[in-house]
């Protein structure tokens, strides 16, 4: 099974970084293999969200800008979170129904290949204009 590298930020601020095989959009629970080695069940209620990582140490001098443009991945939305932190990229599967979608952040040098953005966890979610 193919594991992804990821950063799952929870609404009560706490983080963990690990790998998963089994996280599905539309489940409410996957598995977490921890950098240490426990295994953790995750339920997508707890979540802000699930960014899926280049690599776990990521650049901490590297100053986000959203300016990319991605062709061929969708509509350009902004996320604002509840805790304040702000999201641009690009997605092919929002909608307000569902409880999270997928995005590319508009920010090819960061450290982020995709994010798995919660619903609950959002303050504002814009979409820009075509």
């Amino acid at each position: 099974m193919m594991a992804d590298k990821v950063v799952v930020k929870f609404k009560d601020k706490s983080v963990l970084k690990g790998k998963t095989g089994n996280f599905y959009p539309d489940r409410a629970l996957f598995h977490l293999l921890k950098l240490k080695g426990d295994l953790v069940e995750i339920r997508l209620e707890q979540l802000k969200a699930i960014f899926f990582v280049k690599n776990f140490e990521g650049n901490k001098d590297h100053a986000k800008a959203y300016g990319d443009k991605i062709e061929g991945c969708g509509r350009k939305l902004k996320v604002i979170f509840l805790d304040g932190e702000k999201i641009i990229g690009y997605t092919t599967r929002y909608s307000p129904d569902r409880q999270g979608f997928y995005m590319i952040p508009a920010d090819l040098k960061g450290n982020n290949e995709r994010v798995f953005v919660v619903k609950s966890a959002t303050k504002k979610i814009e979409i820009f204009p075509a």
